[in-house]
């Protein structure tokens, strides 16, 4: 799964069971084919979670990262439709971060993912950096992975909180986050149990406390899937 471009929007989010239904059908029949039609959105992908909890992880891969603070972008953050506007409410939990897409290795689109958030130690972010850098390069060509990416948040300036952001509340951020795709979820979960362990990023300059996650794929667009008017 080798990033489409520069810059990215990584999202974790719950929604409760009794709006799943309805919110899939808004999310790949409406919100995605949005998305995908401002100018810079490269694919989204939306990926639920294998842990056992309601979570949802949604990625959106950019061209670049001034297509956060585009027109074509911020136009459609204050205009939600009246389906989005009922949908945003049951987006619990929100974490939401604009990144910068600073490693990306591997290629294709893979079923497993696990997402792991996590913050440098102080003064050893150099150090993290290239650590994680040359560990994701020998990753994503290991048998039953595809792919192996670190995102750091750069969250732009914006003068105001957007009318999605205002509906949901206040969202959360994650800082420095590394994805690791495969077709093989037990190759994944080795994976983030050995070379990217919490203890393996500890020794690496990262602070003890990641999040972990796994999931699998539900839906993925691009804009060449959108149809033709």
């Amino acid at each position: 799964m080798s990033l489409l471009g520069q810059a990215a929007v990584a999202m974790w989010w719950n929604v409760r069971a009794e709006q799943r239904a309805e919110f899939g059908d808004w999310h790949s029949h409406e919100h995605f084919p949005e998305r995908m039609s401002i100018p810079g959105f490269r694919r989204g992908s939306r990926w639920t979670s294998t842990d056992g909890a309601d979570g949802f992880f949604v990625l959106y891969e950019l061209e670049q990262c001034d297509v956060l603070t585009s027109s074509g972008y911020l136009d459609r953050l204050n205009a939600p439709t009246p389906w989005s506007t009922k949908m945003m409410p049951h987006h619990l939990g929100m974490v939401r971060s604009q990144c910068r897409v600073v490693a990306s290795f591997g290629g294709g689109v893979a079923t497993a993912l696990a997402t792991i958030r996590l913050s440098p130690e102080a003064g050893r972010e150099t150090e993290l950096h290239t650590h994680l850098s040359d560990t994701l390069r020998a990753l994503a060509p290991q048998p039953g992975l595809t792919g192996a990416h670190l995102l750091l948040t750069d969250t732009p300036r914006t003068s105001s909180p957007t009318t999605e952001q205002q509906i949901r509340g206040r969202d959360g951020a994650a800082d420095w986050i590394v994805l690791l795709s495969g077709y093989d979820a037990e190759a994944v979960e080795r994976a983030v149990a050995g070379q990217i362990s919490p203890s393996a990023l500890r020794v690496a300059g990262a602070r003890d406390d990641p999040t972990i996650n796994h999931y699998r794929l539900a839906f993925t667009m691009t804009p060449q899937d959108l149809p033709a008017v």
